[in-house]
């Protein structure tokens, strides 16, 4: 169990809820040093945002350079046909199913938007 590693699982396609509280937070705790590391999940609704607003994926790319980690569900970013944008932008794009199973038995901690 990673008890310093804080997965944040974003499911919305608000832009404001991406910005003033996942990107806001995720950024930060990475940056800071509050958790040694945080995994930003995209998953549902959020995959098509992320995938079709330019602003968002600056903003994923200043995650990924601060450190942290950016997943989408690949199902997900399949159906919205964004899989291939979210990959150039940095994102491990993959079934997640499995491994939010795995995050979950191991008792890591989540936040979820």
């Amino acid at each position: 169990m990673n008890e310093d590693k804080l997965n944040l699982l974003w499911t919305t396609d608000h832009p404001e809820q991406f910005f003033h509280m996942a990107a806001m937070y995720t950024l930060n705790s990475q940056a800071r040093g509050w958790w040694k590391q945080v995994n930003l999940i995209i998953w549902g609704p959020s995959a098509r945002l992320a995938g079709t607003d330019p602003k968002i994926q600056t903003e994923l790319r200043e995650i990924l350079a601060a450190g942290a980690t950016v997943e989408a569900c690949k199902d997900c970013a399949d159906r919205y046909g964004v899989s291939e944008v979210l990959e150039k932008i940095g994102v491990r794009v993959r079934y997640m199913g499995e491994p939010m199973t795995g995050y979950l038995k191991n008792g890591e901690k989540f936040l979820t938007v």
